[in-house]
């Protein structure tokens, strides 16, 4: 028969696994829906940008709380295993409370450093089937072909003697 003490461990160990499953969760969820290339949904989106926001406040609380249960089970832990598994549950979290303050998304859409354009006349890499983003302003025309701007999702340009911005 189990007494309380080793129910309290098994429990403590269950709770720092959840823990940490939850701190890289909240972190690894936005990065998976929010994909360059990738069909977005709006519930998706949706759930991105709520585990984005809350991220940086519940990664410190699941590192905070996941260190504080290592140290209690690290003293009755008797096998080197035990206290290895604890280091390597709760390592982890580090990079996860960091990388929760980081606009990743910024790394993954970033826009291009040096755009070139080319006349439509010269636009060979344009199939006929592509999808363009059209924009005309005083009179002069510019299109911006989706499947070449799919990653960055934007271009900064100068249509009719304005700066713009295109994206979609």
């Amino acid at each position: 028969m189990e007494n309380q003490s080793t129910r309290n461990r098994k429990g403590a160990w269950v709770a720092l696994l959840l823990i940490a499953l939850l701190g890289l969760a909240i972190v690894l969820i936005p990065v998976w829906i929010v994909q360059p290339f990738k069909p977005q949904t709006a519930g998706g989106l949706s759930l991105s940008y709520a585990t984005r926001s809350w991220s940086p406040l519940v990664t410190v609380i699941a590192l905070i709380s996941a260190t504080l249960l290592a140290v209690w089970l690290w003293r009755g832990a008797r096998r080197w295993w035990r206290k290895a598994l604890l280091v390597l549950i709760v390592l982890p979290l580090l990079p996860a409370t960091w990388f929760a303050r980081q606009n990743y998304f910024e790394w993954m859409f970033n826009p291009l450093p040096a755009a070139a354009y080319a006349k439509a006349s010269d636009a060979a890499f344009v199939a006929d089937t592509d999808m363009v983003l059209a924009v005309e302003n005083n009179g002069d025309s510019v299109a911006y072909a989706v499947r070449l701007m799919a990653y960055h999702h934007l271009v900064q340009d100068t249509v009719g003697g304005k700066p713009i911005v295109a994206t979609y």
